[in-house]
């Protein structure tokens, strides 16, 4: 019999940790920083630091210093500055079936908690609250996406797992767990994740108020504040994704990794247009149009003319085009002199998403798309229908994601800083207490 999930929780240890976990731990790490760094350079990310710094200064429950600032904020508010600076560069990883991220929300909210701790924390320890964070929370995913009618972004669901991985850092037994999962969810975030693709903007994954919700909610629980129980985990419905918890890891089988700096749903058919480039020796004044037939919500993310990070994180036809034009989707597509390119913008413009019902069908596990070219002439060259590149059955290389990390963070922090991230992110769970200290510091103490 499986262990509630607050039993499971309390008692996992290090040892309990399968080795495909630490797999997908050590690249989170790495790939997390990177997109922190850069988006530490966003509006957006400004943005939050001041307003957390304002609304969220140091407390008695500890200073933790906000990624890639350096400067202290309570807990929660190191949570909420880190999770939008993430979420600013939507190139983090993410659960397919959940169709979000826990990484965005998990890194910064446990970063910030272990930096607010007494005692430093091992790598080994700080490994066995992720592992919790992320489990917890993609299986509160995917209860919330089963029973609730509406799509809320990933604050709703990671706000449990943070406040049950938080309470367990702080030295919560299974009873104090329930409650700060219950707290999580209770006041984290429903907030609808189509009304930001329709109207994008900086409040994105709802995940800059899940992190420091879900903390919040473990430092109430420790102090005896109580929790109606959280329905993802025990709520009617619920019992399918957790009845094998402590045996299956939701983590290993469902988390991605990003290729390009944009929504998922847009990669398949950025993908297929590289292929499709490349394969005919195509260049971009060869095309004329371009048609994307793809699942319903995506076809929600048009945006043939993004004036902002925002727009272009939630868009297909901009991204594609800059494919076609520039044959990458990097960080140098997310500047303004690309959003303003006229050669992106004619082939972007030409562009037309079609709702397919069977791609909608089936793009349930997997976003699927097909796109086709067509030519000056008439010539009209289709694509194999195509899932993006980063699933666990069609992952990116450890070389293809080390190479993004040091796109995303060399220019920001430079070779020798970021190769020391890489390489003890990549270790992280071996470091002494000593050890995982410096690596926290390395990540904050930027300014």
């Amino acid at each position: 019999m499986s262990p509630r999930f607050d039993e499971f929780a309390a008692g996992l240890t290090y040892d309990d940790l399968p080795e495909d976990v630490l797999r997908v731990l050590r690249p989170s790490f790495m790939d997390t920083m990177g997109v922190a760094a850069v988006g530490s350079t966003t509006p957006m990310s400004a943005i939050a630091r001041k307003a957390s710094l304002a609304l969220f200064g140091p407390g008695t429950a500890g200073a933790a210093r906000m990624l890639m600032d350096g400067r202290a904020a309570s807990p929660a508010g190191a949570a909420m500055a880190g999770a939008f600076t993430i979420d600013s560069i939507d190139a983090h990883d993410g659960i397919t079936p959940c169709k979000g991220h826990a990484g965005s929300a998990v890194f910064p909210a446990m970063m910030a908690m272990a930096q607010a701790q007494e005692h430093p924390m091992t790598g080994a320890e700080f490994a066995t609250i992720l592992a919790i964070a992320y489990e917890i929370s993609c299986r509160a995913g995917l209860a919330q996406h089963a029973t609730c009618a509406d799509y809320h972004t990933s604050g709703a669901w990671t706000a449990v797992g943070v406040a049950a991985a938080g309470a367990r850092l702080l030295g919560g037994d299974a009873e104090v767990i329930r409650h700060a999962a219950g707290i999580g969810e209770y006041h984290g975030p429903r907030s609808q994740m189509m009304r930001c693709i329709d109207f994008p903007t900086n409040v994105r994954d709802g995940v800059g108020w899940g992190a420091p919700s879900g903390v919040t909610g473990a430092y109430l629980a420790r102090e005896g504040f109580t929790g109606a129980p959280a329905l993802t985990c025990e709520g009617p419905g619920s019992e399918p994704f957790w009845d094998d918890l402590g045996q299956g890891w939701r983590l290993v089988d469902h988390t991605h990794y990003k290729a390009y700096p944009c929504c998922r749903w847009a990669h398949p058919a950025v993908d297929g247009v590289a292929h499709l480039m490349q394969a005919h020796d195509l260049q971009h004044s060869d095309v004329a149009a371009v048609e994307i037939k793809t699942f319903h919500y995506a076809t929600r993310l048009a945006g043939q003319s993004p004036q902002t990070q925002d727009e272009f994180a939630y868009a297909i036809a901009f991204p594609v085009a800059a494919m076609i034009v520039r044959g990458q989707v990097g960080v140098a597509e997310l500047s303004q002199d690309a959003l303003n390119d006229p050669d992106i913008l004619r082939v972007s413009k030409a562009t037309t998403l079609i709702d397919d019902d069977h791609m909608t069908a089936i793009s349930t596990d997997k976003r699927w798309a097909e796109v086709t070219l067509v030519l000056q002439d008439g010539t009209r060259l289709t694509d194999k229908p195509r899932t993006p590149r980063g699933d666990p059955d069609m992952p990116l290389s450890d070389a293809e994601i080390t190479a993004k990390f040091h796109q995303l963070a060399d220019p920001v922090l430079g070779t020798d800083l970021s190769s020391d991230i890489r390489e003890m992110a990549l270790a992280f769970d071996t470091l002494d207490g000593a050890g995982m200290a410096r690596l926290l510091s390395l990540c904050t103490d930027m300014r």
